[in-house]
């Protein structure tokens, strides 16, 4: 289901998930109040500052549950999609937004909450909501260069302000434990309430604090997972201590001509190497993309038996350590890389000099291999690649 690697819950299952969620979300807006309009407009008022700490509690549980998933190989966040940011747009719409949430005292998830139980003005909050969608889509031509323009691309705060990933999650963290000071005090004094934590609560409200502190320091020192071992996996020394299963060149020639059905071509090039020369039935899976939901399927099969290719052994190998440190089983490395594969068997020529009975069976082998193996790459050239469609999960409020 969506961006989680683990297939646990299928397409068929989706939208009933989807559904049984949405009720859920419902039911804890309406239950936490973000059905009046008087207590969403609180927030800009300084009466109550209820949403900012909801929202603020959301947005670092789903920080957190992101990168930590993401370590423990659950989740691909190359599948999560992440809003375009056009300049102009987002500030002419969220002061559009802002106004309106002044004014109308809802935001347009909270209005369908408050016009689900009823509530007259969300009705008229909801229906304001159409009337602009309306009107947004018939005058689209007029606002396009408004909507398109100023194009800065999927943007990540943290990249933007030039942190890491661990340090922005930190950040956040203590910008929301400030905030909720922040605004108890400004309730305290907007609403003239004397009283401040109260004793008994003190206790509960450090240990919250301090919990709070401890997760965002572990997150500080959480590494991104696909950096580290891309990382490690292109140091050479480390590629020397790691053990790589070999396989010649003449057994995947063999197995290629008895189209073995345990074989699993892996081509780790880049996408326009792959498609200058594609072995017979070959997959193009760089190391990078291994990490990839797309691929999690096939590469967890375990009747396989997979064969990692590249232009040089070295980049074959570096792709058969990021393999192994994802614990892809039954891996070998083309030995020589696909330079010895051409040079020993797509452009094999007979030696002048052919001495005992093994190297004359392997020069008839190769003699042979060589015009066929030549006629199945030829051919697979007219057939369909192996494309994975990336579809990236959208969402939010």
């Amino acid at each position: 289901m969506g961006p989680l690697v683990p297939e646990v819950i299928g397409n068929e299952l989706n939208y009933i998930v989807a559904l049984l969620i949405g009720i859920a979300f419902g039911f804890v807006l309406e239950q936490a109040g973000f059905s009046s309009s008087r207590k969403l407009a609180g927030v800009f008022y300084g009466y109550d500052f209820t949403v900012l700490r909801v929202f603020f509690t959301a947005a670092v549980t789903a920080m957190a549950g992101s990168i930590l998933l993401a370590y423990l190989g659950l989740l691909d966040m190359e599948m999560i999609y992440i809003n375009p940011t056009y300049l102009w747009a987002a500030i002419v719409g969220g002061a559009i937004m802002g106004v309106g949430f002044i004014i109308g005292g809802f935001c347009p998830g909270t209005s369908v909450a408050g016009a689900a139980i009823g509530k007259i003005d969300a009705w008229f909050f909801l229906g304001g909501t159409l009337l602009g969608v309306l009107v947004f889509a018939e005058g689209y031509t007029a606002f396009e260069g408004l909507y398109k323009g100023s194009y800065l691309g999927d943007l990540r705060v943290f990249n933007s302000l030039g942190m890491t990933q661990g340090a922005f999650a930190l950040f956040l963290v203590l910008a929301a434990l400030g905030a909720f000071y922040a605004t108890d005090w400004i309730e305290r004094k907007v609403t003239h309430r004397a009283e401040k934590i109260p004793t008994r609560l003190r206790k509960q409200y450090t240990l919250f604090t301090g919990a709070a502190v401890a997760i965002g320091v572990l997150l500080l020192f959480t590494p991104d997972r696909k950096s580290a071992i891309l990382a490690q996996a292109s140091d050479d020394a480390y590629l020397q201590t790691q053990a790589s299963r070999m396989m010649t060149s003449d057994e995947l020639a063999y197995r290629l001509l008895d189209q073995d059905p345990e074989l699993q071509v892996i081509d780790v090039r880049s996408a326009d190497r792959y498609d200058k020369l594609t072995l017979p039935g070959a997959v193009n899976i760089t190391a990078e993309t291994m990490f990839s939901k797309e691929w999690n399927t096939m590469l967890a099969a375990r009747n396989k038996r997979r064969v990692l290719i590249a232009d040089t052994e070295r980049d074959a190998r570096r792709a058969d350590a990021v393999a192994q440190a994802l614990g892809v089983e039954n891996t070998f490395v083309l030995q020589g890389g696909l330079a010895e594969f051409e040079a020993s068997i797509l452009r094999y020529r007979s030696p002048a000099s052919i001495g005992d009975d093994q190297t004359a069976d392997t020069d008839r082998f190769r003699l042979r291999a060589s015009p066929a193996i030549a006629k199945l790459i030829a051919d697979a050239k007219n057939k369909p690649k192996v494309v994975k469609i990336v579809k990236k999960i959208a969402g939010g409020c």
